[in-house]
């Protein structure tokens, strides 16, 4: 986007020096509205802000979807000055006719230009001397040899981007005392020589990007009175000097160093550049700046330092900008900010912190930001310390937002819908197993306990769903409370319970129907007592493992915290190893183990029913055939429909891919709670041997009831008789 402004490079410098940077006053309406709310334009109507800039016209006159683009910073002073000064704006027009009598037969002329754009041209050209801009991209230049331009003393555009320059000779821009514009991009380039430059006295703008330039000297760039514009994005620097870059470029303005391996940065590398507007430093590899580096920068409007290794930034580190409105230092693994690190900056108006942990966060840290009008987090929820700043992105972690624990409306009616399908279910089943008596009373208690653990999720479902609603409207403000709250850390593992025991409890019984079935006669099965110790074992190991993370909270450090559904299903890049690890573990490891036993557990008994049926020739074996299949097909089908995802979800974090929290919503609300909700019909009610209980439980009831009623009218009539 920066390069499109090349366009019109000689009003750049013109901008910087002459125009004023713009101010934003906070308008009379928006000390009328509460804090955390802004007005309707000239409407007496106040918004909060979540709704400006949601993309609806919530104010019914468009007010709050103005201004919503972040054009601060350099394209603020340039969109100023090109409002200021368009009437009198000149486009170069080089003509129609050519003007050149000499040039290449497969280039075009135009004017006093010459483009031999992508014409396989091994060297320079030779054409008429008095040429004013010459196009040689594409091309296949591998060198520049000295006094190559010497005679074109008019030049004052040269386009060589994207040749295969390795070798410039010291003397190869000799003469060019008019040119502006030099590009050099995309070549292979690997080293400049000093003084290479010392015949462009005039030159502006310099473009060096998507080279192999490893070290610069300030020597190098001698001669270059006029520069202000040096682009020099995608390099192999390592170092700068430590000396000012300005000694030789007094007039420099915008220097971009993106995509460097730039370590370090001290305080005398821009000690006399007093003109500098824009500094870009992103994806680069600073450890450390010296304090005073960016102190004598008074002018400077946009300073980027995202991408880097920065652990800490001294107090005073922007100490002078007065002028800056925008900064930029996302992405830096960055232990802290101090409250008062950004007080220095009255005329900040953007204020870019995506992907940085802020434990310290304060409402002091932006309070003295009175200008501030766009700011970015990593986590919406910390929008709820800078409620003064209009525009606070991201609006949603794709589970929560501004307003609600459960961003989207389908969620939070389907919670309490599941929710009310899991708890029930399964006391329905809990009571009828109760009341019905088997034969087999071990399978009965793990199908109980199953439907316990089962229950478990759809009273997190409650719970969820219930905060939902008590912090409806305002959840913003609630946000980091609730998530490091004791309710969230006990809610969560109480879904972590419910999850690992259900899973437990179907692989067992699983494996006693897989024996059972495939060895009928050698299969001991187990009696009441193993029974209960074998499901007491299993509440114990899905307690241990829901509970570990809240005993080391050292270690696992906010493990059900980390959003707003207290569920550590969640990715998170900046998770500590040992709790990813964890995760890992349980989902990747004892989970993902626990499905394919299932899975293979259950094509083994049907593999073994089929074998028999096909020695039988009784009718009918065909379709009761079918409908095991079926069956079996339901049940390894929902495991899969449940886990599968959570299994992808886990999978992806390790390899450290962002999953977007809309996901981890949908997950947790409609596929966790699947075997919860689901258990009960496909391993109670829909069972033959169930059905036929009820039926038979059911006509004894009849039998029961019709004989009391002849009891009844035999007693009525003999009463009357008498």
């Amino acid at each position: 986007m920066r390069l499109l402004l090349i366009i019109l490079p000689s009003l750049f410098y013109a901008a910087t020096s002459k125009c004023p940077s713009s101010r934003v006053t906070p308008s009379k309406d928006e000390h009328e509205c509460p804090l955390g709310q802004f007005p309707c334009g000239n409407l007496s109507v106040c918004l909060p802000q979540a709704l400006h800039c949601n993309g609806e016209d919530d104010c019914g006159n468009g007010a709050d979807e103005e201004n919503c683009v972040d054009d601060s910073g350099w394209l603020q002073v340039f969109g100023d000055m090109l409002a200021a000064r368009s009437s009198r704006m000149a486009v170069e027009d080089e003509g129609d006719a050519c003007w050149l009598e000499i040039f290449p037969a497969q280039c075009r002329c135009r004017g006093r230009a010459v483009d031999c754009t992508e014409q396989d041209l091994a060297t320079v050209p030779w054409v008429s001397s008095n040429v004013t801009r010459m196009d040689l991209k594409k091309n296949k230049i591998r060198s520049l040899l000295d006094n190559q331009f010497a005679r074109y003393r008019s030049l004052n555009k040269l386009f060589l981007q994207r040749n295969k320059i390795r070798l410039i000779s010291p003397k190869a821009f000799a003469g060019l005392s008019q040119l502006k514009m030099l590009f050099l991009s995309h070549n292979r380039i690997t080293q400049l020589k000093p003084r290479i430059f010392e015949d462009l006295h005039r030159l502006e703008w310099l473009m060096l990007d998507n080279n192999r330039i490893a070290t610069i000297v300030p020597a190098m760039f001698s001669g270059l009175k006029s520069l202000y514009f040096l682009y020099m994005l995608n390099n192999s620097l390592t170092q700068i000097p430590n000396a000012s870059l300005c000694a030789e470029m007094p007039k420099l303005s915008w220097l971009e160093l993106e995509g460097n391996r730039i370590r370090a940065m001290r305080r005398a590398v821009f000690q006399e550049c007093h003109d500098f507007t824009v500094l870009i430093l992103r994806r680069n590899k600073l450890r450390w700046i010296q304090d005073g580096t960016f102190s004598r920068l008074n002018r400077l409007v946009e300073l980027d330092l995202s991408s880097n290794r920065l652990h800490h930034l001294p107090s005073s580190l922007f100490k002078g900008l007065a002028e800056l409105q925008q900064l930029n230092i996302s992405y830096n693994p960055l232990r802290e900010i101090f409250p008062g690190q950004f007080e220095n900056l009255p005329q900040l108006r953007s204020l870019s912190l995506e992907g940085l942990e802020i434990p310290n966060i304060h409402n002091l840290t932006f309070q003295k930001l009175t200008n501030l009008s766009h700011i970015y987090f990593k986590k919406f929820q910390y929008c709820s310390y800078a409620p003064h700043v209009r525009s606070c992105k991201p609006n949603t972690d794709g589970i929560s937002s501004f307003e609600n624990l459960l961003a989207n409306i389908i969620l939070r009616v389907f919670v309490w819908v599941i929710a009310c399908l899991t708890c029930f279910g399964n006391l329905f089943v809990i009571c009828m197993r109760s009341f019905i008596v088997t034969e087999n009373s071990q399978h009965t208690m793990a199908i109980k306990s199953l439907c316990c653990a089962d229950g478990l999720m759809g009273i997190y479902l409650f719970v969820i769903g219930a905060f939902d609603l008590k912090y409806s409207g305002e959840y913003n403000k609630h946000a980091q409370g609730w998530m490091g709250s004791l309710q969230c850390q006990l809610v969560g593992s109480l879904a972590m319970l419910s999850s690992e025991v259900s899973v437990l409890l179907l692989t067992y019984m699983t494996l006693e129907k897989y024996f059972s079935i495939v060895f009928p006669f050698s299969h001991h099965r187990a009696g009441k007592k193993q029974t209960i110790s074998v499901l007491v074992a299993i509440w114990l190991l899905g307690f241990s493992l829901s509970i570990i993370p809240l005993w080391c909270k050292q270690t696992f450090g906010n493990y059900y915290g980390r959003n707003g559904v207290c569920f550590p299903l969640q990715p998170d890049l900046d998770e500590q190893p040992s709790a990813r690890g964890y995760s890992a573990t349980i989902y990747l490891g004892l989970n993902l183990a626990a499905f394919i036993t299932i899975v293979f557990a259950y094509s083994g008994m049907f593999y073994s029913i089929h074998i028999t049926a096909s020695k039988t020739v009784e009718k009918g074996v065909c379709s009761r055939e079918v409908t095991i299949a079926k069956r079996f097909f339901f049940i390894v089908f929902t495991d899969a429909l449940c886990w599968i995802p959570i299994f992808l979800l886990r999978l992806l974090s390790l390899l450290q891919v962002e999953i977007p929290g809309t996901i981890t919503s949908w997950v947790v609300i409609f596929i966790l709670p699947i075997n919860s909700a689901l258990n009960p019909i496909l391993y109670t009610i829909t069972t033959t041997s169930f059905q036929e209980k009820m039926k038979g439980c059911l006509q004894t009831k009849q039998l029961e009831l019709h004989d009391s009623r002849k009891s009844f009218t035999l007693a009525t009539l003999q009463a009357s008789s008498a």
